[in-house]
Order: C-alpha cells, then structure tokens, then sequence
C-alpha cells in the first residue's frame, strides 16, 4: 500500500506546513492520526473474515488477535474516541498543540514516533 502511505505522508507535511504558515497567530493545526475504526463497514469486513464466529465480539477479539496483535486496546476504536481527539485539539485547552501528528489508534504503531 505505497500510494496509501505516501499521500499520508503528504497530508502531513501540508499540515505542518500550514501550522508553520500560521505561526504567531493563535491558530493552530494539527494532524489526527486513527487507528482501526469501528465502522459500518470495517464491522462487515471482520464478519466476512470471521464468519464462524458466534458474534461480532468474538470476530473482533479474533481479528484483533490476528490482525492488529500490537494494539493494545485489543478492540476497535470508537467514532466518538476519535472526535473526543479532535475536540479537545480544537478546544482552548490545545492553544499549545501545534504541527503536531496526534495518534489515536490504541498502540497498534509500536514506534515512539508518529
């Protein structure tokens, strides 16, 4: 997937480049980086891929186990967990956090560094 990685890779350098571009101005940007996602549609990609499962549960407690082993969360991420990100990045409480590339992906990535 290098076409997946590269324009990812973009859209965080055009980011830190607008951070850069608005410097000193108190308005700030910053790059929201999630994980695995609960989704309508990632839940029927996991059902399809477990079908034996009893549950959607026990397929993603498969498909975590077998396809994402480093999270560490070992469930998908909620929606609402990702806005909660972008919330508080967009509230007063962030006036410090800028150009900076935010994970929320519940320790899939085993580096330090986004």
């Amino acid at each position: 997937m290098v076409h997946y990685g590269m324009t990812k890779t973009a859209l965080l350098s055009v980011a830190k480049g607008l951070a850069t571009a608005a410097a000193g101005t108190g308005v700030t940007v910053n790059s929201v980086l999630p994980g695995p996602t609960h989704t309508e549609g990632i839940e029927e990609y996991i059902t399809a891929m477990f079908p034996q499962a009893e549950s959607f549960d026990a397929a993603q407690r498969e498909f975590m186990s077998r396809v994402k082993p480093t999270s560490l969360l070992k469930r998908l991420i909620e929606p609402a967990e990702v806005a909660n990100l972008i919330l508080y990045t967009s509230s007063d409480l962030a006036s410090a956090t800028t150009g900076a590339a935010l994970k929320v992906e519940g320790g899939t990535i085993t580096s330090l560094l986004p």
